[in-house]
């Protein structure tokens, strides 16, 4: 059966199986309702072959395996964008016998994408400034609207958005209760004559907390942290019960995704009449917030949106927060999570807290803007079933850089990270323990 796209641009009718056509409709479609035609038409002009994105690809650099140069993965996409959506392309397929999408270039792309930790650190070295990291994205796009998508997406975002619990570990509003109340308790042990509260579903407050929801679950200190530091600056602040959780998977595979869930936290916020979104410790929940915020709310119904790092920081420049000089005594270094470090946005924040609370705070090397990813970035950490790719060929340039530095805490500001750091860390056999940078706070926190 012959099938028209809706794209714009003229597209010639195409005669060819099942999976092929549904790709090609789809990318129509996704072309047809966004901006990405723009970009695409660029990039097919300009060369996306000269590999100089090798030197900074950490995938490439531990597998050595072509098919993981940056440059090679956004062809595979270019090659179908330039065969069915330019003239040039449909008059060479009419003329010669030239490309056409087949089941096994679908497999390949299905494959090869996903390699990809999407960190977008091969686009700092590219002559051109190819984003690698969006192509793979937006391949990741087409490829869900047909079905083909890791499992663990699927789940976790059919249950944020249509389960029972509205979170990606599907913690129940009562159980999420219970945790903050054990841990309320914990901390009236640490600080007696401190009451320290995570409150619920407080109307009006100035921040709507949204940390990554598996805190609940497997970051105690992280989350006490978070409160002591909260109370310690007297911060109005809340926790809202229909919506507690700062994950967001559309950035890592769908642009629809991305957007439904940020405006079902964006309702929530509303229904409390909060004023800014704040995040926890969570890299990718941030930048999903803050760019999704941009990208998909209209300038009128927009929040602002803060990391807890950057109002930590804010709170100790002006003096509101107190914290011990050199109360850590543990050599430490810093893990820059890729989604708030690559564009420069939360660099110097987390440092300035640190060196002031350490005794031996080092560095690795690069750092910043310019940091190894955890090898488990943009989504893949939560892919069991590359386990051993992500430990020896994802994790592999960061486990190095870890040992490098001697540090006992790698400080780890991220849900993802914590999850991809732990495991490096038992697979590569490190003396290192992984933290959170309000873990540390709370060794180091003094109350007026």
């Amino acid at each position: 059966m012959k099938a028209q796209p809706k794209y714009s641009y003229h597209v010639e009718p195409f005669s060819v199986e099942d999976r092929p056509r549904r790709f090609l409709e789809a990318f129509s479609a996704i072309l047809e309702h966004s901006n990405y035609s723009s970009v695409l038409d660029f990039y097919i002009r300009i060369s996306t072959k000269c590999s100089r994105c090798t030197a900074s690809c950490q995938v490439y650099e531990a597998s050595q395996d072509p098919r993981d140069i940056p440059c090679f993965r956004t062809e595979l996409l270019l090659k179908v964008y330039r065969r069915y959506f330019t003239l040039a392309g449909q008059l060479k397929a009419r003329l010669f016998d030239y490309f056409n999408l087949s089941d096994d270039y679908i497999d390949q792309m299905a494959e090869e994408f996903w390699r990809c930790t999407a960190c977008r650190r091969c686009k700092l070295s590219c002559p051109m400034g190819i984003d690698h990291g969006m192509m793979a994205h937006l391949a990741r796009w087409i490829l869900s609207e047909i079905g083909m998508v890791p499992k663990a997406m699927v789940v976790s975002t059919r249950e944020q958005l249509e389960g029972k619990t509205r979170n990606t570990s599907a913690i129940p509003a009562v159980a999420m209760k219970d945790s903050c109340e054990f841990l309320e308790e914990e901390l009236e042990e640490m600080f007696p004559d401190q009451k320290i509260k995570f409150p619920m579903d407080v109307k009006g407050a100035e921040y709507v907390f949204f940390p990554a929801v598996s805190d609940f679950l497997m970051e105690a200190d992280t989350l006490m942290g978070n409160a002591a530091m909260l109370h310690s600056i007297g911060a109005s602040w809340t926790i809202g019960t229909q919506n507690f959780d700062g994950i967001d998977y559309g950035l890592f595979y769908s642009d629809r995704m991305w957007e439904r869930i940020i405006k079902a936290q964006l309702a929530e916020i509303k229904r409390l009449d909060g004023k800014i979104m704040l995040i926890g410790e969570c890299g990718h929940a941030s930048r999903s917030a803050r760019e999704g915020m941009q990208n998909f709310i209209p300038p009128d119904e927009r929040v602002p949106v803060v990391n807890i790092m950057e109002l930590a920081h804010a709170a100790f420049t002006q003096g509101k927060l107190k914290l011990k000089k050199g109360a850590i005594k543990e050599r430490t270094t810093y893990h820059d999570p890729c989604n708030i470090a690559r564009t420069g946005w939360i660099i110097e924040q987390p440092r300035v807290l640190l060196r002031h609370m350490c005794q031996d705070f080092v560095e690795m090397t690069p750092t910043g803007a310019d940091n190894i990813c955890c090898g488990g970035g943009g989504g893949t950490v939560s892919i069991d079933e590359i386990h051993e790719f992500r430990m020896f060929i994802g994790g592999k340039v960061k486990a190095e850089q870890i040992k490098k530095t001697g540090a006992h805490y790698v400080v780890t500001p991220c849900a993802n990270c914590k999850k991809q750091i732990d495991e490096v860390i038992k697979a590569h056999k490190l003396e290192t323990e992984r933290t959170g940078l309000h873990d540390l706070m709370l060794q180091a926190i003094e109350f007026d």
